[in-house]
Parts: C-alpha cells; sequence; structure tokens
C-alpha cells in the first residue's frame, strides 16, 4: 500500500494497524478497526469543497469489510453511464455518471495496512445523511468505506457499476455472500488487474436485497477491460483488450453491437469512443459524460489510470472541476 499525497485542486474547464487498536466508539462506524485517535483523524479530516454539497475526507487506519453495515436501497433504478478508453495506454481513461436523487457526496481516500490505496465515490444517503446535514464529527462516516460507488486505487485499477433490471443472482451455498456495492471495496482493496478483479467476483455471491440489481465495468492500466453481468442467476463476463468498453442502464452479455446501440446513452458513448479509437483526453472524457448527462446526473467523473488523475465534476456544473490524485504504479 501507498501512503497518500492528495492535492485538491479547482480548476475551470468546459468534468489492523501493526499494533491492537483501541475500538473506536459504537455509536456509528460499526466498519471501524481504527484506534480512537486514527477514527479522530479521519472525521478532523473532512472537507467541505462543493455546495452540491460534496465532501472529500482521508480514511486513516483499518476496517472491517465482512460487517452488517449500510447498503443501498432504491425502489427505483440507478441510472448511469461509465465508460474505459483505452486506445492510448500511456493515458487510459476510466469515466462514470452517476445519476440518482439529490444526495450529497463524498470523495475518500483510503489506504488499507493490508491492502492497496485507492480513491472512490461515496452516495453519503446511505449513510444516512441528507443534503441538508452536517455530517463534521459523526462516525457514521467511519463506515463510509463500505460503500464505493466507483474509484480507482493505486495499481491502475477502476471499477463501476450500473442498474441492469434484469439482473439475478442465484446464491452458491458454497461461497461467502457480499453486497452488490461492497464487492467494489473488496476489488480496490485487493486487485490489482482486471484479472484479480474478476477472480473476486468469482469466490463471491453477489447480494441485490433491497437495491436494485447491478452490472460492472472493470479496467485496469494495462488497457484489459470486463463486463461483469447477472442473467438468470449465472454470471457472464466479457472481457478482451479493445480499445474501448461502454455501459449504461441495459444488459450486454450476449447482445451484439448494433441491439446494444438501440440505447441512446450506450450509442453516445460507443460513436464516440469508435470515432476517437479510444483515445481520450481529459477534458474530451468529459465532454463525452457531459453528452450522456441526465437531468439527475450528481457527479461526473474521469479517472486516468496510469498518472492516477481523478476529476470530478459535482450537479453538472460543468465550468468547475474538483481535481484529485491517487498515486499509481
Amino acid at each position: 500500500m501507498r501512503r497518500f499525497g492528495f492535492v485538491l485542486l479547482l480548476v475551470l474547464t468546459s468534468c489492523t494497524p501493526a499494533s491492537s487498536p483501541t475500538p473506536a466508539p459504537s455509536a456509528g462506524g460499526t466498519a471501524s478497526r481504527q484506534s480512537a485517535a486514527e477514527a479522530e483523524a479521519t472525521l478532523a479530516s473532512l472537507r467541505r469543497v462543493d455546495d452540491l454539497p460534496l465532501y472529500e475526507m482521508t480514511y486513516t487506519g483499518d476496517y472491517e469489510t465482512a460487517v452488517s453495515g449500510p447498503a443501498p436501497t432504491a425502489a427505483a433504478p440507478f441510472g448511469c453511464s461509465l465508460f474505459a478508453a483505452l486506445g492510448d495506454r500511456s493515458h487510459p481513461v476510466f469515466g462514470r455518471n452517476f445519476d440518482w436523487d439529490p444526495n450529497p457526496a463524498l470523495v475518500l481516500r483510503a489506504d488499507p495496512p493490508d491492502g492497496h490505496a485507492s480513491i472512490s465515490l461515496v452516495d453519503l444517503r446511505y449513510l444516512g445523511f441528507s443534503a441538508a446535514d452536517d455530517p463534521r464529527g459523526d462516525r457514521r462516516l467511519l463506515d463510509a468505506p463500505l460503500l464505493p460507488f466507483d474509484g480507482l486505487n493505486e495499481r491502475g485499477l477502476a471499477v463501476g457499476m450500473a442498474a441492469d433490471e434484469s439482473a439475478r443472482s442465484v446464491p452458491d451455498p458454497s461461497k461467502p455472500a457480499v453486497g452488490s456495492v461492497r464487492i467494489l471495496r473488496l476489488v480496490l482493496d485487493q486487485a490489482a488487474t482486471v484479472d484479480e478483479a474478476l477472480a473476486i467476483f468469482a469466490r463471491h455471491n453477489l447480494d441485490f436485497t433491497g437495491g436494485p440489481p447491478l452490472h460492472y465495468l472493470l479496467a485496469d492500466a494495462s488497457g484489459a477491460s470486463a463486463l461483469v453481468e447477472y442473467t438468470d442467476g449465472q454470471q457472464r463476463v466479457e472481457r478482451g483488450t479493445t480499445p474501448w468498453r461502454a455501459l449504461t442502464n441495459v444488459p450486454l452479455a450476449g447482445v451484439g453491437e448494433e441491439e446494444r446501440r438501440h440505447d441512446r446513452r450506450y450509442r453516445l458513448l460507443a460513436d464516440a469512443l469508435d470515432a476517437s479509437g479510444g483515445r481520450m483526453t481529459e477534458v474530451g472524457a468529459m465532454d463525452l459524460l457531459r453528452s450522456v448527462a441526465q437531468p439527475h446526473t450528481r457527479w461526473s467523473v474521469t479517472y486516468d489510470l496510469a498518472t492516477g488523475q481523478v476529476r470530478v465534476v459535482a450537479g453538472q456544473r460543468w465550468q468547475t472541476v474538483y481535481s484529485f490524485r491517487q498515486p499509481v504504479g
């Protein structure tokens, strides 16, 4: 793992510690395996950076991913758009719009003692916060590592998800169950490549209980990528080293490219990525996300898998881009 050297920049543009810890207080933070000092340092690092509101926080110390904790619940599906532009191996880019309710969001930095450092985005509604709440000092933030909706780790592996109403996961009693969002935390912490990420998916039952069923996009700095879907209770993986991949809210496994493009957002992504040969500048990637944004797009983020540059636009204020950095290598 790597210690962080994150810098927050405002840019105008056209998107178990080694010793046994003292447990943190039990009011919130069920995932925390921090000493009291680490928990306080985590909460003290919270900063509001945008009036979405968008916050940033650095998680200090360890956490447990096997606890019972928060999970997304929804009566209607997430609407999201994702792509991986992998044609330029010196600057492979992963982009994602998160389209959902007007909730506060968090840019979370984590560096677990036995895992990879990462940066991810979290919808704070699922920790119990509304946009009107002041989360400062609230121990529920200590569960934030359980809910990455997209992210990038220090090995250059990016992950994201979108709703797929047709997805069905049938439990295999020989495998442990994991929540449909928490699986992304396991991937960010434990996988360095797409192949390693797929092995983590294969070792677990996906639990869609209480929330929309999902499918997933993975990409790494080598140019590898994969789609993971659940059809008729079976995991289906589409992998390869194609110059680009796109994902919206329609199932793709076993579906031809012409049929895939019947979905408007997928078609817009695919046409642009085809035309560019899967090559995207940072500005071009954010512009592409803008072209498929919906009225309820909450954040738009691009991850450079080679340099670790992370750029975030909150609430479709495209003229304001917040830059973060996740060192990769």
